[in-house]
Parts: C-alpha cells; sequence; structure tokens
C-alpha cells in the first residue's frame, strides 16, 4: 500500500484562510439549532476570494461519496451545493472533436510538417475558441454530455518512434525538439492567456514510453534504458509541464517497468511531481485502471478497489472510467483515507474554478463568444492556410510539377483518396461545414480542362490484369496522371478491428504501400505519361521498391477540410510547397528494428545509421535556396549558457517561397549519444532574389544528455559540431565547431 505524499503546497494557508472569511450574505436556517449558508452566499461561490480559499471551502462541504463521484470523467452533480454534472472527456486533436461542427485541420503529423510555431499557436487559439463558443451553446441547452466540456485530452505527444504505431498521426512527429516546440504552443493556443481564468485545459499524453503495438497495449510492459527514457521519450512531457503549464497529464495503458503507468511511482511521484514539481491534475487513460486487475491484461492488482486505491495514492485524481466506485469499498476497508482522496479533489476543484465554472457569465472572458464563429469564414481560411504549409513535396523529377494549367487539356486523376472527404479528416476530428476533396480541388483550379477520375483500386486487396489494362486505356488520352493513394484511418488509428493483409489493430505489420497500389502505380508509369504521387497518410510508408512508379511525390497527409484546395494549389504551382518531414522515409521495413522494442538504437534519424529514401527535415520547393557561412556569438561557452548562431538565406531561385531552416548539435566522442539532434529551426518567406538573416538561439539544454551520477538531465561539457541547412541529411548541412566548458 502506497503513503499519502502530497498535499496542495496551499493547503495550511488554504484552511487558515478558510476560517477567516467574513462573509456578509444573510444565513438560511434549515433546522432548528442548524444554519447552513444558502449556495450562492457560500464562499466558494464568491469570485472575488482566492481560488485555494474556495478550493478549501467546498472541499470541507463534501461527503466521501461525492468526492468519489467528482474523481470520474462523467462527474457528478452535487445538487444540494449547486455543482452541477461535468465530463472531463473532451478531445481537440486539430479541432474540436466529436461534438459535430467544427473547423477541422491537418491531422497532427500535417501541422507536425508545417514547422511552424506561430502558426501552430494560431490554429489552436482557433481551436479553443470554437471550443469556448461550443460549450456555452451546451450550456444554453443543458447539454453536459460527453464532448462537450472545456477540459481537452490533447496533445499526443508521444515520441513517433516506429512507423508501424497506427496513432503516430496525432503526434508531431519523431523528434523531441519539434514535438516540444509544437506541443507547447499547443497548450498555450488551449489554455488562453488571461491572468485569472483558464481558457480551456490541455493534457499531455500518454505519460510515458507509449507508442505502441496498439494490439497489446493492455499488456505491454515498457522498459528502455534511463538514457533513452530522459533524451527520448520524457524531454516533450517535462517541456510541455515547465513551458507549456500544462494542467492536465493523462498516464498511458502500458506497464512501465513492471507498473501500470497510472500506478507507477517513478513516473508519477518521483519524476512528474518531485523532479518536475507538477501540480496539476493526472487523469487515466480511458479503462486504464481497469487494465490493473483485468485478466489478460496487466493483472497487477486483485480487483477493483486495489486498482483504484493504488491509482490515487500514486496520484491519479481522475479516472476515465467507472473503478473508482470502488474507492468506497476502500474507505470502508482502511486502505485509503478521506484526507488522501482530498489530494485529488483539491486539484480537480482547482482546475475547475480556474475555467470559471463557478462564476457569473460576465466575469469570465470567452463566454460571450458566439456559436457563429464555430466553422467562420476566418477560421476556414486558416484551415486552408494549414494544409498548404504542411504539403510536403519530397520528389520532383526534371522539375515536372508545377504542371502548366493553360498546357493541360486532359487530366487524369487516379485513386481512393481522390474523392474521399472523411480520409482528409483523420481521426479524433470534428465535422466541418464543408469539406473540399482532391478531386474537387483540381476540378474547381481547372474548370476548363478535361478530368478523368478513376477510381482504380481500393487501398487494399486485388486488382485483375483486366482491369489494370482496362484503366490503362482509360487514362491513355491524359497529358499527365495524379495518382492519390495511401493510407486511410480506417486502416491505421487507435485500438481497431481491422482485417486486411499488412495490417494490425489500427498498426501496420509492413510498411509497404499496399500491393494493389503498388500495381496501379507500375501500370500508370507505363503508361509513359507524367506521374504525380499525392500521398495521403499519417505515417511513413516504405516506398523504395515503387519510388521508380512516379515522377513526382507530394506528401498531403491528412489534410483538413480544405485539403484538397491546397494539393490542387501546390500541384498547379499557386502556392510553393514547403513542408518537411517530421518523420523519417525508411526506404524498406528491413531497416527497422522489431516493433516492440522500445531502444531507439537504429530508430528515428538520431539513431538511424542507414540510409533512408526521404531524410527528416526534408522537403523540396519550386525555388532554391542558399545557405551562407554561419557564425556563433561564441566559440566556448560555459554549462548553462546560451549561444547564438547567425546565418544568411537567399533565394536564388525565380519565386517566391519559404524555407524551413534547421540547427542541428552533435556531440563528438560520445558513441551512446544521438548522431544528431534537431535543437532549432525556423520557416521564413523569402522573396526571389531576397535573402534573409537569421539568428538562432541553442538554448542551455541543447547540451543536456543523461547524466548517470544524477539520474537527470546535465548539460555536458565537451566538443559539439553544431550543423545547420535544410534538412537532417549530410549533404543539406554544413557545421561549426563550438565548446562547451
Amino acid at each position: 500500500m502506497k503513503s499519502l505524499r502530497y498535499l496542495s503546497a496551499a493547503m495550511l494557508l488554504s484552511v487558515l484562510c478558510a476560517a477567516s472569511f467574513t462573509v456578509s450574505a444573510q444565513t438560511v436556517p434549515v433546522s432548528a439549532g442548524q444554519q447552513e449558508l444558502a449556495p450562492a452566499d457560500m464562499p466558494f461561490m464568491n469570485p472575488s476570494l482566492p481560488v485555494a480559499a474556495r478550493v478549501e471551502d467546498l472541499l470541507s462541504r463534501l461527503t466521501a461519496e461525492e468526492k468519489v463521484g467528482l474523481m470520474m470523467n462523467n462527474s457528478s452533480a452535487v445538487p444540494r451545493l449547486g455543482i452541477p454534472a461535468y465530463e472531463w472527456w473532451n478531445e481537440a486533436l486539430h479541432g474540436v472533436a466529436r461534438s459535430g461542427m467544427a473547423t477541422v485541420f491537418p491531422q497532427a503529423i500535417g501541422l507536425a510538417a508545417a514547422f511552424d510555431t506561430e502558426a501552430q499557436y494560431k490554429t489552436f487559439s482557433i481551436v479553443s475558441d470554437e471550443a469556448r463558443a461550443k460549450y456555452n451553446e451546451a450550456l444554453r441547452q443543458d447539454n453536459r454530455r460527453r464532448y462537450y466540456g472545456i477540459t481537452f485530452w490533447t496533445p499526443n505527444i508521444n515520441i513517433f518512434r516506429d512507423p508501424r504505431w497506427g496513432r503516430g498521426m496525432e503526434t508531431y512527429g519523431e523528434d523531441p525538439y519539434l514535438s516540444s516546440q509544437l506541443g507547447v504552443m499547443t497548450v498555450k493556443g488551449l489554455q488562453g492567456d488571461d491572468a485569472k481564468y483558464l481558457k480551456t485545459h490541455a493534457c499531455a499524453k500518454h505519460f510515458a514510453v507509449h507508442s505502441g503495438p496498439e494490439w497489446n497495449r493492455h499488456s505491454y510492459d515498457a522498459y528502455v534504458s534511463d538514457r533513452d527514457l530522459w533524451e527520448t521519450y520524457l524531454p516533450v512531457f517535462e517541456s510541455l509541464v515547465k513551458k507549456g503549464n500544462v494542467q492536465e497529464v493523462m498516464c498511458a495503458y502500458n506497464r512501465f517497468e513492471g507498473e501500470p503507468c497510472c500506478g507507477s511511482d517513478r513516473l508519477l511521484i518521483r519524476i512528474l511531481r518531485e523532479k518536475w514539481n507538477y501540480q496539476g491534475l493526472v487523469v487515466s487513460d480511458c479503462g486504464a485502471i481497469n487494465d490493473f486487475y483485468q485478466q489478460g491484461h496487466h493483472e497487477t492488482h486483485a480487483n477493483a478497489e486495489e486498482a483504484s486505491v493504488d491509482a490515487v495514492l500514486t496520484g491519479t485524481d481522475i479516472e476515465c472510467g467507472s473503478a473508482y466506485r470502488a474507492l468506497l469499498q476502500g474507505l470502508a476497508d482502511g486502505k485509503i483515507t478521506e484526507s488522501q482522496l482530498d489530494v485529488s479533489v483539491r486539484r480537480l476543484l482547482k482546475g475547475r474554478f480556474e475555467l470559471g465554472m463557478f462564476d457569473p457569465a460576465d466575469r469570465v472572458p470567452w463566454n460571450s463568444l458566439p456559436y457563429s464563429i464555430v466553422g467562420s469564414a476566418p477560421h476556414a481560411a486558416h484551415a486552408l492556410e494549414m494544409a498548404r504549409k504542411s504539403m510536403t513535396l519530397l520528389k520532383n523529377s526534371k522539375g515536372v510539377l508545377p504542371l502548366d494549367a493553360s498546357r493541360i487539356k486532359t487530366l487524369a486523376v487516379v485513386g481512393p483518396n481522390a474523392t474521399d472527404s472523411t480520409m482528409m479528416w483523420g481521426n479524433y476530428n470534428g465535422t466541418p461545414k464543408s469539406t473540399v476533396t482532391i478531386l474537387q480541388g483540381i476540378q474547381r483550379r481547372l474548370p476548363d480542362a478535361q478530368i478523368i477520375y478513376e477510381r482504380g483500386c481500393e487501398w487494399v486487396g486485388d486488382i485483375s490484369p483486366d482491369a489494370l489494362a482496362s484503366l490503362s486505356h482509360r487514362v491513355a488520352s491524359a497529358d499527365a496522371i495524379v495518382y492519390v493513394g495511401g493510407l486511410t484511418p480506417r486502416l491505421e488509428g487507435e485500438e481497431m478491428r481491422v482485417n486486411a493483409e499488412g495490417f494490425r489493430g489500427g498498426d501496420r505489420d509492413s510498411i509497404d504501400l499496399p500491393t494493389v497500389q503498388k500495381q496501379v502505380l507500375a501500370m500508370l508509369h507505363a503508361t509513359g505519361k507524367p506521374v504525380i504521387f499525392v500521398l495521403c497518410a499519417g505515417s511513413a510508408i516504405a516506398l523504395g521498391d515503387v519510388e521508380q512508379y512516379y515522377d513526382a511525390l507530394l506528401d498531403a497527409w491528412y489534410p483538413g477540410q480544405a485539403g484538397g484546395t491546397a494539393v490542387a494549389e501546390v500541384l498547379m504551382g499557386d502556392y510553393n510547397p514547403a513542408g518537411r518531414l517530421p518523420v523519417t522515409f525508411y526506404a524498406s521495413q528491413n531497416q527497422l528494428p522489431d516493433f516492440e522494442d522500445y531502444n531507439m538504437e537504429g530508430r528515428t534519424y538520431r539513431y538511424f545509421r542507414s540510409k533512408p529514401l526521404y531524410a527528416f527535415g526534408y522537403g523540396l520547393s519550386y525555388t532554391a535556396f542558399k545557405y551562407s557561412k554561419a557564425r556563433l556569438s561564441q566559440k566556448r561557452i560555459q554549462a548553462g549558457e546560451t549561444v547564438d548562431i547567425t546565418f544568411r538565406v537567399k533565394n536564388t531561385g525565380g519565386r517566391a517561397g519559404d524555407e524551413v531552416s534547421q540547427v542541428y548539435v552533435q556531440r563528438l566522442n560520445d558513441a551512446d549519444a544521438p548522431i544528431k539532434a534537431l535543437k532549432g529551426f525556423a520557416r521564413t518567406h523569402i522573396g526571389s532574389g531576397e535573402t534573409a538573416t537569421l539568428t538562432l538561439t541553442l538554448e542551455a539544454d541543447a547540451f543536456a544528455y543523461y547524466d548517470n551520477a544524477s539520474g537527470d538531465m546535465a548539460v555536458k561539457p565537451g566538443d559539439y559540431r553544431i550543423l545547420y541547412g535544410s534538412s537532417s541529411r549530410d549533404e543539406d548541412l554544413k557545421a561549426l565547431s563550438l565548446r562547451v566548458e
């Protein structure tokens, strides 16, 4: 049995404050010799009092049963105190999800491809505006159902360590630094910047060492080296806690070092609460507490009572599920005390007060946001802008792109993703007012051309030689062929029931392009016409054995409601693409370690020692950029100091475009360190013939690595190379030397 370890830092002060209130309200008699304040006049309802004092007052009035009722995602009402029911579970991965209409931005992996922190912040400021507007409307209708609250279990900041993981599309890719930068912007956009009230809650999930397989996540036990833990799996969570002030952390389904993550002393107490001084809420993944005791799952606990008590004592404050009902039996059996429950109840009450849930409407700045802003024209315009920014051009042989619209008389559009609007929405999505499919985008851009559309094949399955021959005949008259294929959220995603070759439970057994699509691509190539492959997927696909079958490759990800317009604009040259890969595209699955091996060696650009097909950070443009020789503000720094790198980037091509400049750090004389690691980036618009001067600051922690002596990250003195350029490829980088003393 775990003992009580943590009380609110302000608990004693709060109790003293609560004892010294002066309340002018009249009391209402309830029985002879007893008086109780009317709900509207109770101190916890006074918005002028400190939050800590209000929390303590309300806590003192709750029964044990009421406290337990508040500790589950579907929190019970307390009518006698005027506390309404509240559903904590809501989603906003790339737009408010699962509650009807909302603006649908590109899937998270596509947002990562934009490499744009300012645009990320704006995106989630829009998302939180829509969230508040939808919440306001829900309250007007007394709708307190799931997916209508303002506590969002977003973002998913797990490291996308292996392309076989079906949920990797929900993340910001394989790199801790990129994920940290975008994750912090997501949190700040969601939570707002008001001095008193939080706009919404964001949630860092899934803590920690969690990235598939989906099929065994309820029983899997993850073990990694301390170095991989601290240098790869924890940095993003630490950034969101310390730099983003994230209000919730979700513990993962799997075990870590033998303990379920939602009952892990090491993760939740020693790291999250002690090392990082996290003061916010911990929420379980849905049904994760049941995994403690259910047969065939972790089976580390005997029953719901033991599991729930252990989870609470470890610091899991809110359960997504109903196992916590057994806490009442735990109280009766003396396995947990009411004061130990109070530790969690304080945190969740504090969250509700800081969201303004008990305060007059005119005090909370977002209560006036009207429902009319949901899916509004300005929001739709930004969805289009993010779709544009996410477009990642990976191959462009002989400048086949952009297509010359004035010379295209007939264009063939082939493939299962060309007309699929729901594919474009990804998963954990809302429903947009309207969606422009890729076929529609092309048709609208080429109103005078003949567009031949053929589905051609499904994502998986078979196609006969006769069907291939017939398809070849029907597209033979085209000037060029656009093949829109790849994957779909119906095949990759969270714990899915999928019965298709190469797929298992939402994950992939094979990262190859499905065989039927290979056959179609080969046939299209055999026509002799230029073939442009528009790839829609949430993850990397091994294309090494089909790369010869397409002349251009545009990765469109799952691009959201405006994706069709963005694709057409890039194909026709109306928009100059500048997306960059947030993941490595391996040439073959043979280059990967076993999926269930969580060690990082051989994975991601940081530890992958072979040649990928397309590298992390890579992406092409319709113009060209040249980097000058850089200079460092200092060639030697003391541990703990920052250093600036300054360089010029000239657009030497014939059109304006964005360049994503990247800075990597390479530690010398350390065989276990990453080969290189991203530590800075900037997306800059540069006109044709113009030059931009960039200065990027490498923070002190850019030179931090795991330290055995302290069991934590520490800045390591020694020799470093600072690499800068347009991608992680060696041929795209220039180098400077730096000494850390």
